[in-house]
């Protein structure tokens, strides 16, 4: 059975989006991009203001609560639908919960064929690029560097710390059956 789900799991700013990007150009079928960003991007502003949303403090910290879990409980379901109905789907994660959080994709894409991929980046090299982004709290990237992998079992994993974006989806793409 061909890999239908890629779960790709790392901390901010470890180059997640940039490799996923160049993973999709290399592989030979198309591959939906699905990720946090996008499900907190679709949420209303308000969930950034209440304490049941999604908060971020300024040290970097991430917070979420009850009305942040159900959405996206939700929106973890329908991804694992949208492979089981035939789309390829690469999930661009940041599991706050480390194994915990894999454990909830483990449960939702039961049955699917899944290739789990770790981006480490060392936390100094992913706080730069944090800082020439702007678009991020500053902190995020270093809290997460480490976090995010505590627990996680991969398949595979890449290190962006020196390593090209378009390297590293080449490795990942050759593990893609």
């Amino acid at each position: 059975m061909a890999t239908q789900v890629i779960v790709v799991n790392g901390g901010s700013s470890s180059g997640k989006s940039g490799i996923i990007r160049c993973l999709q150009a290399v592989l030979p079928d198309p591959w939906l991009a699905l990720g946090a960003d996008t499900l907190v991007d679709a949420m209303p502003a308000s969930m950034q203001a209440s304490d049941g949303g999604i908060g971020f403090a300024p040290d970097g910290e991430v917070t979420v609560g009850p009305e942040f879990r159900a959405l996206e409980a939700a929106w973890i379901a329908g991804v694992a639908e949208m492979a089981r109905a035939g789309a390829r789907v690469v999930v661009d994660e940041v599991f706050l919960g480390g194994a915990y959080s894999q454990q909830r994709w483990q449960k939702a894409l039961d049955g699917l064929r899944v290739l789990w991929v770790g981006v480490r980046c060392d936390a100094e090299v992913a706080a730069g690029r944090e800082i020439a982004r702007g678009d991020r709290t500053v902190g995020m990237a270093a809290a997460q560097a480490d976090l995010v992998h505590q627990g996680v079992t991969y398949d595979l994993e890449v290190d962006s710390t020196h390593a090209e974006a378009m390297t590293c989806a080449r490795i990942i793409a050759a593990h893609v059956g």
